[in-house]
């Protein structure tokens, strides 16, 4: 099996180092980068071509959500998974406007950030409920929009993190048929991205969680 190529972009050395610890324990995953700032990032994303980065928001130099926007602009199709503080909420709609594919909070379990690592890089997404709520909390609900019952059941499983892939065998339908619904769902929402759809989702109400 080859193993997940990661990239950890954090500040705190001792925070990296934990990481690393646990993450190259697992037989399907390995830390192949690190640095400590988002230039230091970029200096070195060209070298180490990770499946996908694990990025702090906060860090001097240069932050995570400029490191994203430039990482994203020569890699579009980068996984990018945010590691996020509770008071960093003021940089969350920044960063899914970018297209990240998550966000977890750096004191989850490590089941939780395996879990997320997995549902990203089979290309899907994972939100720390608890950081969802926290930003659902801030929102005021938008106006609802009607749905089919089929374009219901693929929002439930985008917000559960499901990729186009697993969908499509989930419900017994082509994979072109899910990335139609998906845009379909996206159009309707006005959302940009998966993420952005997730939230629009919960703070309507059109699925719960």
């Amino acid at each position: 099996m080859r193993k997940v190529r990661l990239f950890l972009v954090d500040d705190h050395q001792l925070f990296r180092n934990g990481l690393k610890f646990i993450l190259n324990e697992r037989k399907d995953m390995e830390v192949a980068g690190e640095a400590s700032n988002g230039k230091e990032f970029l200096d070195l994303l060209d070298f180490v071509k990770p499946d996908l980065v694990l990025m702090d928001i906060g860090m001097p130099v240069m932050d995570g959500v400029e490191a994203t926007r430039r990482a994203l602009e020569k890699y579009p199709q980068l996984k990018i998974l945010v590691l996020s503080m509770y008071d960093e909420s003021e940089y969350y709609n920044s960063m899914i406007e970018l297209g990240v594919k998550g966000f977890v909070l750096k004191d989850m379990d490590n089941e939780e950030l395996y879990e997320a690592i997995r549902k990203v890089n089979a290309g899907g997404t994972h939100f720390s409920q608890e950081l969802l709520l926290s930003i659902i909390k801030r929102k005021t609900p938008e106006n609802k929009i009607i749905l089919t019952r089929r374009e219901k059941e693929v929002l439930d499983l985008i917000c559960k993190g499901y990729s186009n892939q697993q969908i499509s065998d989930k419900l017994i339908i082509s994979q072109r048929t899910v990335e139609r619904h998906r845009a379909n769902l996206l159009a309707k929402t006005d959302s940009r991205n998966s993420i952005s759809l997730v939230v629009y989702a919960i703070k309507n109400r059109l699925i719960s969680i």
